[in-house]
């Protein structure tokens, strides 16, 4: 399913290439809601993860004629909004930490007590112990097991080397089984 959903976006590009603006509309259906959901995974705020997509789609689209392997658009894409929600993160920094202790504090109030069945319970205790992890190791997490991109595909969403994404795939996991371990235990 995948590589047709790759196949198409490739075809979808090709014809946008070639002006095809009834294409760019379709790409821009199929991939709006997954670009938003990339930057408000960064900033965490819906309202300014939409103004990151859209500026990220006027580069996407300025720069789609110059995309030579249009079966990568969706990772190309991604890391154009990965990069500006960066860069947002930068120039708001203070911001944007007052926001995260605010999310942390809102995030433990939230959580039930008692959960009506152990899956849900798992599931629950999986996301907090993803969340005690480094935003690089959530990051490679996210795109690896939820995205399901390859570690060539994430190399280049987060500019770095695939190195470092096994790297990071390798102790997020090693912590997430300490951290499960120790809470059994507990």
């Amino acid at each position: 399913m995948i590589n047709a959903n790759k196949t198409f976006d490739s075809l979808l590009v090709l014809q946008c290439q070639s002006g095809d603006k009834k294409a760019v509309g379709i790409l821009v259906k199929r991939w709006h809601g997954r670009l938003c959901a990339q930057a408000n995974w960064y900033v965490r705020n819906k309202e300014i993860s939409k103004d990151i997509v859209q500026d990220s789609w006027n580069i996407i689209l300025m720069k789609i004629y110059n995309l030579k392997d249009t079966s990568s658009f969706g990772s190309w894409a991604l890391s154009i909004v990965t990069r500006k929600s960066i860069d947002w993160l930068r120039k708001n920094k203070k911001e944007q930490e007052i926001l995260n202790s605010f999310i942390k504090n809102s995030d433990t109030a939230v959580i039930p007590e008692e959960t009506e069945n152990e899956e849900s319970n798992k599931k629950m205790l999986l996301k907090k112990a993803i969340k005690t992890l480094p935003v690089d190791q959530q990051m490679v997490l996210r795109l690896f097991y939820v995205e399901e991109y390859k570690g060539k595909e994430i190399a280049k969403i987060l500019v770095i080397s695939e190195g470092t994404v096994k790297s990071r795939l390798f102790t997020a996991r090693e912590k997430l089984k300490l951290i499960l371990k120790n809470i059994n235990n507990g």
